[in-house]
């Protein structure tokens, strides 16, 4: 009898538990209140754009954060954030999930990440006028080349780790590493290949020609790190949208 009154109080327990951690999840805040809230940082093209003038976003994650809300069969709300705070709003519960961010392994010790959707490489860019300047990394990696990069992003530590004999240039969002070399106080900055394309149409900024793409990363949305029961059903959603198609078309869409 006491080992049945046990079993039955280890369930019960069970179960509360298991309520408990139902209860707390981002799953049901967002089904409760008929909203998603995601950060985005309106700065990444093709991405994350945002039109000052009417305070509204376009892009890849805007495309895939309101199919996921209309799955959901909620309202999409986006939230400004910036690189440096990216992860910062997640644990803070000022989204409930991000748009796109590489997956690294600081930004792990603190957010859970979805399944990875898209993968970018990174590259060194620089101004036309300077095309042919740079011929390498190491030719970039001089005295006096200056480097401009973002604070707070994974572009900042890899200019730092790629170019530690360069002069290196950090701005702060919303200022921008391109900006800084198309205003001509920088020579270099690095992108993704996936910006990087974008830029070049757009402002006509060029690759480094022979110094090769590196760190190929994985790209997928952030999360509270320990909110399980959102992250499966992200997780499941994004397995079922790739089977259906929608990531490719979306990618197509926006030249990916």
């Amino acid at each position: 009898m006491k080992k049945l009154f046990k079993a039955v109080a280890v369930a019960a327990i069970g179960v509360a538990l298991s309520g408990a951690a139902q209860a707390q999840s981002a799953l049901n805040d967002i089904l409760n209140n008929g909203v998603l809230k995601v950060g985005t940082t309106g700065d990444w093209n093709p991405m994350t754009v945002r039109d000052p003038a009417t305070n509204s976003y376009k892009g890849f994650d805007i495309d895939i954060m309101t199919e996921l809300a209309a799955d959901l069969g909620v309202e999409v709300e986006f939230v400004p954030t910036d690189w440096k705070t990216l992860v910062n709003g997640v644990v803070a519960g000022q989204y409930h999930i991000t748009g796109s961010a590489s997956i690294s392994p600081p930004r792990m010790k603190a957010a859970g990440f979805s399944e990875s959707y898209i993968s970018v490489e990174i590259m060194p860019f620089t101004a036309k006028e300077n095309a042919g300047k740079y011929a390498s990394h190491d030719e970039i990696n001089q005295p006096g080349v200056k480097v401009a990069t973002t604070l707070g992003t994974t572009f900042e530590k890899l200019v730092r780790d790629w170019y530690p004999n360069a002069d290196i240039k950090v701005v702060e969002a919303p200022a921008r590493g391109y900006q800084e070399v198309l205003a001509g106080r920088a020579d270099v900055f690095i992108t993704s290949n996936i910006e990087g394309a974008t830029l070049e149409e757009k402002f006509g900024v060029v690759a480094v020609e022979g110094a090769e793409a590196r760190a190929p990363t994985p790209i997928a949305m952030l999360l509270p790190q320990t909110d399980q029961v959102w992250i499966n059903y992200v997780n499941n959603w994004v397995k079922v949208k790739e089977a259906k198609g929608f990531f490719e078309t979306t990618k197509a869409k926006y030249g990916l």
